[in-house]
Parts: C-alpha cells; structure tokens; sequence
C-alpha cells in the first residue's frame, strides 16, 4: 500500500474511533441515512426537487407521530384502567402484593417514583435535549453534503497548486464513498428486518384478537426507533392489553416478544450476511462487538463497517515470493492431503 492511501485509512479510522468515543454514533447514522434519502429522492437530475420533497417527508412523518401520540394519550390511559381490575384480581388470587389497588393508588407510585428518580430525571432530559439537537445536526450535514460533497469549492480548487489538503482530501473523500456504499448495502438488508419484525408483531397482534391493534403495531414502529426503552415500553403495553383479555395471552405475548427479539440477531447475521457475502458467525461476533462498544448505534454500524473493511482490503494486492502458489491454493491443497489421510 503506497504511503498517502495509508494516512488516508488512519485518518478514516481516528474519524471512526472519535465517532464511537464521543458517542456519536446515531447523528452519524442519521446524517448516513438521510443522505441515502435524498439521493433517492433526486428526480430529473435535480437536487432541489430532493431536498424539497425531503422536507416534504420529514413533515409529514412527523405530523404522523403528533397524531399517533394524540392517539396513544387517549388509548392508553383506558388500557390502564381496564388493565388494572384484572391484575388486581390475579394478584390476589395467588397471593401476591401490590403497591396499587386502582388507578389512584398506581398514579400515586408513580408520582412517590418520580420524586425519588427526579434528579435522573433532569439528567435524562437533558441528555434527550443534546441528543435531538445532535439529530438535527446530523440532518443538516446531510443535506449540505448533498448540495456540495467537496471539501474545498470548485472555483478554488482549480485556482490552488497542488497542496497537501488537496491531496488528502481527495482520498479520505474516497474512504467516505466506500464506506457510504456500504451502508447503502447494509441498511437495505435492515429496512427488510425491521419490516419482517412489525409484520411477525402484526400478525400476533390480529390473530390474537388484541384490542387496539392499530395502536400497538404503530407503537412497535415507532418505539422501535428508540434505544432499549423504546422496546421495552411497546412491549409493556402490548403485554398489558393482552393481559386484559387473559393471563394466558399476556403469558404467549410475552413468550412471542421474547423470541421475535432474540430472532433479530440471527435475521441480522443471515440477511446482513448474505448480501454481502460473510458467515453468519462473523455476523454475529460483529454485532455482538457493535452492541457492547456502542449499543444500538454499534449494531448498525457493525455490519457496515465489515462490508467496509472487506471492500478496501480486496483492493490491496499481496505480493507473494515466484513460485509459491496463493493461499487459497495452499489451503485448498492441505485439505485434500488431510481428506487422503
């Protein structure tokens, strides 16, 4: 590898080792995933017509999610209250305590919890707050880079002498569209996971008769957008409209959520892995890595980062000494000794 295209990867890799650091994993997602919006958007070689019908979207998507939690805010409190009665009862008739009885004493635990929790409670806004803002930045990066993906103006970058930041540029440039490629790979495999787990949770969802079922397969959706919690609460609230109806639902919903989120690293590993070309072990050691460096944002970028890896090495060729034969000849005359013996 010549010099300037291994400085180039150092510095790829620093900007990487930064982005998992700081913790900026999801507004470099966002900014990735936005970009990849944009430019399927852009119609008649325009990028106006892209950026518009973009902001079009991001609009209306969320008008959706105001109307969706005007919805929620009237659905939920009534899951609660006909929930209650029937907790209430089972607990009783198998001897369990509860801090509540009715709907007032749940409402005062939970004001007794805030109390308690209210200085993680600031400390969580506040953490929501930077990272809407970090969000938003992110977008806007997005479609800046849109607009203009050169590091330098045109007008200038013909007027300058060769330079070092020129040179470089150039090739980290090189880096950020093989990665970007990668992600497109990628994340067209994961638009397909997180469909298949909506539609499996649909399915449980009117197959068992659950009330509320456009409420709940919405609030799949769009909790599945947010980091662990997200999960949790949809999964709460499915649970407890089941658990309305019977104990044994709420006992299958919980079974049936359980193995529909333990699924998704295995469909991540066998789908990812597939479409660009890695065993589904690799897949899992890298998410499973991905996960405990970054949390969501490292599962998502873990199978990128492979695919990315993957490509730049391919490029490198390795020289071997005259008249050896190549690696893959040697393994591949080892294993019919082994098989002869």
């Amino acid at each position: 590898m010549q010099k300037p295209a291994a400085i180039s990867y150092a510095i790829f890799a620093l900007l990487l080792v930064l982005v998992a650091a700081l913790h900026l994993g999801m507004p470099f997602i966002v900014a990735m995933f936005c970009y990849l919006a944009l430019s399927k958007l852009m119609f008649f070689g325009r990028k106006w017509i892209a950026v518009t019908l973009f902001v079009i979207l991001i609009a209306a998507l969320f008008s959706g999610f105001v109307f969706f939690l005007k919805r929620a805010v009237v659905v939920l409190p009534e899951v609660v209250e006909t929930a209650i009665p029937v907790v209430v009862r089972y607990a009783e008739k198998h001897g369990f305590e509860l801090p509540f009885t009715d709907l007032d004493s749940l409402r005062g635990v939970a004001l007794d919890t805030v109390r308690g929790t209210l200085g993680d409670l600031g400390n969580s806004v506040k953490i929501a707050t930077k990272e809407f803002v970090f969000l938003v930045v992110g977008v806007i990066v997005a479609i800046g880079v849109f607009l203009n993906p050169d590091f330098e103006p045109q007008r200038q970058r013909g007027k300058s002498p060769p330079n070092l930041y020129s040179f470089y540029t150039s090739r980290i440039k090189q880096r950020f569209t093989s990665f970007y490629r990668s992600f497109e790979t990628v994340i067209g495999a994961q638009i397909i996971i997180s469909a298949i787990n909506t539609a499996l949770t649909a399915i449980f969802v009117l197959a068992s008769g659950l009330r509320y079922g456009g409420v709940a397969v919405a609030l799949t959706f769009v909790c599945g957008l947010i980091p662990i919690v997200g999960n949790i609460l949809s999964n709460s609230v499915i649970i407890g409209i089941a658990f309305t109806m019977s104990p044994k639902l709420a006992a299958y919903a919980f079974l049936f959520l359980v193995i529909i989120h333990k699924l998704e690293y295995f469909l991540n590993s066998r789908i990812i892995g597939s479409r660009i070309h890695h065993p589904m072990w690799l897949m899992l050691l890298a998410l499973l890595i991905g996960d405990r460096l970054m949390g969501l944002s490292g599962l998502i970028l873990a199978p990128v980062i492979i695919s990315f890896l993957k490509v730049e090495l391919k490029k490198i060729p390795v020289a071997t000494p005259a008249g050896d034969p190549p690696p893959l000849a040697r393994e591949s005359t080892r294993e019919k000794e082994l098989a002869a013996v």
